[in-house]
Formats: structure tokens, sequence, C-alpha cells
């Protein structure tokens, strides 16, 4: 099997530069991409919570990290062990091994088993015992580690200081961790919302017309863009972390509820051809308050490390002043966004980005 030392310096570059953790923490939302056969009944997709200041003593315990550390990913889950969520760190979240150098150029359904079953049974043994005869479990579990292989997930993130990563460590050891998922008004979107409220209190609504009060990734994704545009104290900033190359099911487009009626013909022609007015209604809502996709050219976490790379238009990366610039074009629900003195890329860390351009291993 052949690996990509390139693309695991990169996006370790990228790691490193988008969460500017040499000094700053961050708390990042990922809309992650829905596939395969539930995907396609419901399309809205599933979210979590990088939180690059907070590790997992294990995956129901939190602390802050050490130096070095890279954060864990936190989400609610249905039917993993009976817990309502899990923090996994976050190059096995993305890839299911420990380090980039064992992330593989492309992947297929029976590496990507294999990857996850060998990280179930040296860290998750206890969450996902073996099988009777000694094979790896079905269930969800499947979900904690390898999203990288299934989903194309965006990234949404804004700074955090040390007293809120504490209080997000207690809030969250200090919860009651037992599952009561309710995909209506207790799923994977409900927790993200939580965790970011508790961050910055008295935003991101619920969307009532568009998502019938329900909560789903877009709409969250959506109201973090628009407060964060609106406070700059936030520094807001957004990339994408591409799903794995391979013959995996590629993921598709992250829909709301009203989007995801508008867009569909089997749903959208017989509510028309039944209730024309429930049709319009649907197609009024989405229009009027379910839009939202990412500004074109948004980077991906590869070409945030490259510093001579053809990176996408609007997006400038500067090593030599020590600090990365997005130029996003200018929406209703999107502004310029230049990374803040938080986002600053150190010269220590510009210097490892340059080597990592360089190829150095």
């Amino acid at each position: 099997m052949r690996f990509s030392n390139y693309f695991s310096c990169a996006a370790l570059g990228g790691l490193l530069a988008v969460t500017g953790q040499a000094a700053h923490a961050s708390a990042t939302l990922f809309m992650e991409e829905p596939f395969g056969t539930f995907g396609a009944f419901n399309p809205t997709g599933h979210a979590a919570v990088y939180l690059s200041g907070v590790c997992a003593a294990e995956p129901t315990r939190l602390r802050l990290c050490r130096s070095g550390e890279q954060g864990v990913v936190v989400s609610r889950y249905h039917h993993v062990a009976g817990y309502d969520w899990l923090a996994v760190p976050l190059i096995p979240y993305l890839y299911a091994v420990e380090s980039l150098d064992e992330r593989p150029d492309s992947v297929t359904p029976a590496l990507e088993e294999h990857l996850r079953d060998v990280y179930r049974r040296d860290h998750l043994r206890t969450l996902a015992p073996d099988s009777a005869d000694g094979s790896s479990p079905s269930g969800e579990w499947t979900q904690l580690v390898g999203a990288s292989y299934d989903r194309r997930i965006y990234a949404i993130q804004v700074a955090t200081t040390h007293e809120q990563d504490e209080m997000l460590v207690a809030k969250l050891n200090d919860s009651r961790n037992h599952s009561h998922f309710n995909l209506f008004y207790r799923n994977c979107a409900d927790f993200s919302r939580g965790i970011l409220r508790a961050l910055y209190p008295d935003t991101l609504p619920r969307n009532a017309v568009a998502d019938f009060g329900l909560t789903t990734p877009k709409h969250l994704s959506r109201s973090m863009v628009r407060v964060g545009t609106r406070h700059p104290e936030m520094k807001l900033r957004m990339f994408e972390i591409p799903q794995v190359a391979g013959t995996t099911i590629r993921s598709h487009h992250v829909d709301g509820i009203a989007e995801s009626l508008v867009r569909s013909k089997k749903y959208m022609l017989p509510i028309a051809f039944m209730s024309p007015t429930t049709a319009v209604t649907l197609l009024a809502a989405y229009v009027g308050t379910g839009r939202f996709t990412f500004p074109k050219g948004m980077p991906t976490l590869p070409e945030l490390a490259q510093k001579n790379s053809a990176l996408p238009l609007g997006v400038n990366l500067s090593l030599d002043s020590e600090s990365i610039e997005i130029q996003l074009p200018q929406t209703q629900s999107t502004a310029s966004l230049a990374c803040q003195p938080g986002s600053t890329v150190e010269s220590s860390e510009a210097n490892r980005l340059a080597q990592f351009s360089g190829g150095a291993n």
C-alpha cells in the first residue's frame, strides 16, 4: 500500500494554519455531507464540533489539551454503547489512523473497513466489543472514525478562549451522558448547536420556517456564518476537508428540510399536484430563509499548506507576512473575511509550512 507523504505534510500544515493551535484555540462546526441509502432518504447530513483546545482522557471524558495535541471531535450518536456523546481525536475521526503518515492516497470499502477495525481493536473495544466469533461488530460505531472516507466535510471555525474551553470540559463531563437521541429534537445538529451556544449565548436560532423548527446542519452553518460576519471578535474562518479519493460511495449535497422537498421531483411533483398552495409555500420558505451555499474557491486543508500552490480564486496565502488572508466573495450571507490576529500563523509555524511545501517529511 502506498501512502502520500506529501498530502500528510500538507494536511498537517493546513490544520496548524487554520486552527492556529500554537497560540489560539478554536471550535469548528463540521457540516458533513450525507451518503448511502440513509443519506438519500435524509439528505440533511451530519454535524459535529471539533475543539482544538480540548482533548479526551477517554471517549466519554474530556480534559484540556497538552502541548502538541490536536484536540477532539465531539458529536451525538445513535445506538453507540448507550452514550449520548462521544469524543474522538481529530486524525482518527477523519482517517481512522493515528498519524497522517498512515493516511492512504485512496480507499476501497475493504480498506476502509480494515482501518476502522484496527483502530477499534486498539482504542474502542469498550464501546464496540468483538462479535462472538472475534470479528468486527456491526453497528453505528463506524461513524466514530474515518469520516473523510465517507463524506466531504465543510468546516466553520470560531475562536475560543482558555476559559471557554474549561467551561466546555466541565459542561460535558458533568452532563448526563446517556443516549436519548431523537431525530427531530435531539439530533446531532442540536448537540452541536448546544456547544456553540454555550460559547456564544443567544445566537444560532432554529429555523422555524424552512426547517419547521428543527435543527439541521445546514441551517446551523448558515447561522454561524451570519453571526460570525457580524462579530469579528469570533474570528470566523471556513475551509473544506475533501472526501478521500477511492471507490467508496461518494457523498452528496447537504439539504435543509424545505430544500430537500423543493429539490426533489419525487416529492415536489406529487405535492404540487395535490396542493399547489403547499408547493408554493415550501418554495417560498426555502427561498426566503433556507438558501445557503459556501463561497466558491473556499480553501481546502492541503491548499492552505502549499506556499506556491495554485490556490482557488479569492484565496490568498501569505507566509512572508506570517498571516493567512482569505478573501471570500461578497454575498448577503458572507463578507470579505481576513484572518485576524487569532488566525495568524506564527513565524515558527510559517517556517514549518515552508518546509512542508518543500517536501520535508
